[in-house]
C-alpha cells in the first residue's frame, strides 16, 4: 500500500445521511426496529428447524444457512451505522472499514450463490421427487455450502484487495453509510477503469450466472407443476417454491439495479436507500416470507413458542 494511502490509515469518515439531520433520527429508529425483527425472525427459523425433526431436510438445511447469513450480514453493518446515526461522530477506523468491506462483499456474494443452490434444491424436489433424498444427500448439501462460501470468499479477497490498493491521495470521505466497494473506488485519485471492469466482470459471474441458473430451474419447475393433475399438488408445489422465488426477486432485483448499471445513472441518495433496503429490510422480510405460506415452519414455530412458554411456567412454579 503506497504512501498516498498513509492518511487513510487513521480511518474514514462515513457521510451517510449527514446532510439530512432530521432523517437520521427517523432512520435510527427504523434501522433498530428492522434489526430487532431480523434477529428475532432468523433466530426463530434456525432454532425451529433444528429442534423439529420433521425439518431435518435439505430445504431447511439451506434455509438455516440463509438465516445465519442474514444475521451475519446485518450485524456487519448495523451496529456501526447506528453509532454514526446517533451521534456527531461519523468516523470508522481503518481496520473497521477494511473488515466491513471484506465481510460485506463476502456475505453478499454468498447470498447470491446460496439462492441459486436453493433453487436447485427446489428443482430436484419437484422435478425428481422419487430421487430427491438420494440426490440431495447430506454429504452433497455440505459440499455445496462449503463451495458457496469458499467461492464468495475468494471473490471478496480479490475485489477488495484490488480496491484497497488503489491510491487515494489522502481522501477519506466516503459518501455512504458503510464501507462499500463502489464508494471506496470513487475516492481513488487515479483512473479506476480496470478495477471497475473487474468488478463488472465478476459481478456477471457472481450475480447473473446464479440468476440464470435460478431462472432455468424455475422454467423446469413450472413445466413440472403444470403436469401435476391435482390442484392440491399444484398448490403445494407453488407454496414450496413461491417463498424462495419472492426472496430471489427482491434480492436480485435490487442488486442488479444497484450494481449492473452505468456508474452515474442513479442519484447518490437513491443508491444509499437501495443499499439500505437490501442490507436491512430484505433480511427482515426473509423469515416472514418463508413462514407465511409454509405449514411445516408454522407448526415448528408454534412448538418452539409452546416449549418456551412451558419452560417459563415451570421455572415460575419452582420459584413459588
Amino acid at each position: 500500500m503506497g504512501q498516498n494511502n498513509h492518511t487513510s490509515l487513521h480511518g474514514f469518515i462515513l457521510l451517510g445521511f449527514s446532510d439530512h439531520p432530521k432523517l437520521e433520527m427517523v432512520l435510527s429508529g427504523v434501522v433498530t426496529l428492522f434489526y430487532f425483527i431480523t434477529w428475532v425472525g432468523n433466530t426463530a427459523i434456525i432454532l425451529a428447524s433444528l429442534l423439529d425433526s420433521h425439518l431435518h431436510t435439505p430445504m431447511y438445511f439451506f434455509l438455516r444457512n440463509l438465516s445465519f447469513l442474514d444475521l451475519c450480514f446485518t450485524t456487519s453493518i448495523i451496529p456501526q451505522m447506528l453509532v454514526n446515526l446517533w451521534g456527531p461522530d461519523k468516523t470508522i477506523s481503518y481496520v473497521g472499514c477494511v473488515t466491513q468491506l471484506y465481510v460485506y462483499m463476502w456475505l453478499g456474494s454468498t447470498e447470491c450463490l446460496l439462492l441459486a443452490v436453493m433453487s436447485y434444491d427446489r428443482f430436484t424436489a419437484i422435478c425428481k421427487p422419487l430421487h430427491y433424498l438420494v440426490i440431495m444427500n447430506p454429504h452433497l448439501c455440505l459440499k455445496m455450502i462449503i463451495t458457496v462460501w469458499s467461492i464468495s470468499l475468494a471473490n471478496s479477497v480479490l475485489l477488495c484487495t484490488l480496491t484497497l490498493n488503489l491510491p487515494r491521495c489522502g481522501n477519506n470521505l466516503l459518501d455512504h453509510f458503510l464501507c462499500e466497494l463502489p464508494a471506496m473506488v470513487k475516492i481513488a485519485c487515479i483512473d479506476t477503469t480496470t478495477v471497475e471492469m473487474s468488478v463488472f466482470a465478476l459481478g456477471i459471474v457472481i450475480v447473473l450466472t446464479p440468476l440464470g441458473l435460478i431462472l432455468i430451474s424455475y422454467g423446469y419447475i413450472a413445466k413440472a407443476v403444470l403436469r401435476i393433475k391435482s390442484k392440491e399438488g399444484q398448490q403445494k408445489a407453488i407454496n414450496t417454491c413461491g417463498s424462495h422465488l419472492t426472496v430471489v426477486s427482491i434480492f436480485y432485483g435490487t442488486i442488479i439495479y444497484m450494481y449492473l448499471q452505468p456508474g452515474n445513472s442513479a442519484s447518490k441518495d437513491q443508491g444509499k436507500f437501495l443499499t439500505l433496503f437490501y442490507t436491512i429490510v430484505t433480511p427482515s422480510l426473509n423469515p416472514l416470507v418463508y413462514t407465511l405460506r409454509n405449514k411445516d415452519m408454522k407448526n415448528a414455530l408454534r412448538k418452539l413458542v409452546r416449549v418456551d412458554c412451558e419452560s417459563t411456567k415451570s421455572k415460575r412454579d419452582q420459584k413459588s
